[in-house]
């Protein structure tokens, strides 16, 4: 292909150099998707995913970035033609999400998001603050997969308990005056599920129980990871020291990842979706670590 290409060039034959390049390109993207399978080879990174999003310390801001996040998640599994399903959200009493829950199903979903787990930073001049000043917002992101049946996970019923509220987010009349939420704490991990997506309490309770399942699978691989103890003591401090990325919107404006120095200048287009490129860069950080 390369000498043919010279020989185009040199005789300036513009459909054979326009044939080449397109040979080419396809030949970058089949390159690509080879390498990028080699680096999702894991044996949970082919699974779906659920992602957890909590707001920090900050109130509205942090709310409202929660928010902010998952929307950015949301539009990127939208460009993928993922699946998409809000398990949970409670909202702030102003603005944005205290805290939510969705499910993506496609293919490597897992792979691709289990390096966005940790604190999120955002720096804008407020829309809620009348003095036009800067603020600092937290928010925590944890990724875990969506395990199938095939994985044994033993959960003891005298390990759990098991708590009906009254839904706060979406769903009709008939959710949000019934005890139709459910949550689950897993005592001896401290490990918490909750769902009210659905209007029947009895299928709340299944997702439920398919999360938790999710979460303990999660619990045990962690454990086999020197890193657990860093990663378990930076959830409980959603602030300064623990991010693992930054998007500053003012004085400049600057996404970041922390982790490997990777940067965009576009925020507007991160905060869209567009996150392929920090996903693609923390994959290759987290597979050479692993080598």
């Amino acid at each position: 292909m390369v000498e043919l290409y010279q020989l185009a060039s040199t005789e300036n034959n513009k459909d054979v150099i326009d044939e080449c390049e397109k040979n080419l390109n396809l030949l970058l993207s089949e390159i690509k998707i080879t390498e990028e399978k080699c680096f999702l080879s894991n044996e949970n990174d082919s699974f779906d995913s659920y992602l957890e999003i909590h707001a920090g310390a900050g109130g509205t801001e942090s709310q409202d970035w929660a928010s902010m996040l998952r929307r950015m998640y949301m539009k990127w599994a939208d460009k993928k033609d993922y699946k998409l399903e809000i398990i949970s959200e409670h909202r702030g009493e102003e603005a944005g999400l205290k805290s939510s829950t969705i499910k993506i199903c496609g293919s490597y979903v897992y792979g691709w998001l289990k390096s966005e787990s940790g604190i999120h930073r955002l720096v804008r001049i407020s829309p809620f603050d009348s003095g036009a000043r800067r603020h600092t917002s937290f928010a925590s992101v944890w990724v875990y997969p969506v395990v199938d049946d095939s994985i044994k996970i033993d959960i003891q019923e005298k390990d759990l308990r098991i708590d009906t509220y009254r839904s706060s987010g979406a769903g009709g009349q008939h959710v949000n005056t019934t005890d139709s939420a459910v949550r689950i704490t897993h005592i001896p991990t401290n490990i918490v599920v909750q769902c009210q997506n659905e209007r029947s309490q009895h299928k709340n309770k299944e997702t439920c129980f398919n999360m938790l399942k999710a979460r303990l699978y999660e619990h045990e691989l962690k454990k086999k990871d020197e890193n657990v103890k860093s990663l378990e003591d930076s959830k409980t401090d959603i602030g300064w020291g623990h991010q693992i990325r930054s998007y500053v919107l003012q004085p400049y404006r600057l996404v970041k990842d922390l982790r490997n120095n990777y940067e965009n200048t576009n925020p507007d287009s991160v905060l869209n979706g567009n996150i392929d490129e920090f996903l693609e860069n923390s994959l290759f950080r987290l597979k050479g670590k692993n080598n």
